[in-house]
């Protein structure tokens, strides 16, 4: 299906490596590839072509600080948020030894967000083939949120490649199609196109079950500063395209597909629901996004799998409960 929409027809920024920079603070405007913010670590980019297009995938490749194991751990971001969130995560692992390469998917951060058809098996292949242009036969893959999604995926197609799995807090854990009314591309787009600081703020505050963390700020302020660029609509776009992702490709009907060891950590104050803004029955809402109770049911339906269960922390475990979250991964890799 090709999305021939005008407001589709925005150009794509083809960037190279960005340099080593310091993280600062965030401009008033970006653009669709974020260009004038700085990442945590050097960004380079991958070559793709898909559907015709010549598009470039951001990564960074981070060394370990500690004594090396000679190990990698992948980490891939959720929905609203891009690779420079896990900046923490990358320290604590990098300081234990491992090499952590952490992509921004095509359609997200400082990736190209072209009009095509957005599918979780795509993005594992072209994570597979960042992996192998890399020289890293096999990783340790680690996905929170969407990335979670991705990560079971990734884990599925690609089982020799995995080592271990990492779910934290991962959306999909539920089928949406079962109680989220469907919208079309266009409907969703619409909606990006009025999003602000008001309503990106709003939504974010939903990742915590208490008081908002003014810290959180620093992973809002780029989505926000996209919201007032003229290419803003290529941005809008590639969100519609990716939602529709999440909600037509679940992939909570294959957990018993996943072969390697896996570590699911779920922060139990969660109640996340891709879509939840379309629900308009009560009992819909309140039976959907149970954290708790789904965190159980797919640790049953992994064979190989370990449940950490995080009383009171919401979506984000690597950003709200930092030390809970690296303590938990670290002991689950030795």
């Amino acid at each position: 299906m090709k999305f021939l929409l005008p407001l589709l027809l925005s150009c794509l920024w083809l960037l190279g490596a960005a340099p080593a920079r310091a993280q600062s603070a965030v401009p008033d405007v970006l653009n669709a590839t974020l260009d004038n913010y700085d990442y945590p670590h050097p960004v380079s980019f991958l070559a793709l072509r898909l559907e015709g297009q010549p598009l470039r995938m951001a990564y960074m490749d981070v060394r370990p600080t500690g004594r090396a194991n000679g190990r990698t751990v992948l980490l891939l971001h959720g929905k609203n948020f891009f690779g420079a969130y896990w900046r923490g995560t990358i320290e604590a692992l990098t300081a234990a030894g491992f090499r952590v390469v952490v992509p921004d998917q095509i359609g997200f951060g400082k990736s190209d967000k072209p009009n095509i058809h957005y599918s979780f098996h795509q993005l594992a292949r072209n994570t597979k083939e960042l992996l192998d242009t890399l020289g890293v036969k096999q990783a340790v893959v680690l996905g929170h949120s969407m990335g979670g999604m991705l990560a079971t995926r990734f884990a599925i197609e690609y089982p020799g490649a995995t080592e271990r799995l990492v779910l934290e807090n991962p959306i999909g854990l539920e089928d949406y199609r079962r109680g989220v009314p469907f919208q079309t591309v266009l409907e969703a787009t619409r909606t990006e196109l009025q999003a602000n600081e008001a309503s990106i703020r709003k939504y974010h505050a939903t990742y915590y079950p208490g008081t908002y963390p003014q810290a959180h700020d620093q992973w809002l302020l780029p989505l926000i500063a996209q919201t007032r660029s003229p290419d803003y609509p290529t941005v809008a776009v590639a969100n519609a395209l990716t939602y529709e992702m999440i909600y037509q490709q679940p992939v909570c009907y294959e957990y018993d597909r996943v072969q390697v060891p896996t570590l699911l950590i779920i922060g139990q104050k969660d109640r996340t629901v891709v879509g939840k803004g379309l629900i308009k029955d009560q009992k819909v809402l309140e039976r959907m996004g149970q954290y708790p109770a789904l965190g159980q049911r797919t640790a049953k339906a992994i064979k190989s799998s370990k449940l950490v269960e995080l009383p009171g922390v919401g979506h984000i475990p690597h950003l709200q409960e930092p030390q809970q979250f690296y303590a938990a991964v670290l002991a689950f890799l030795k």
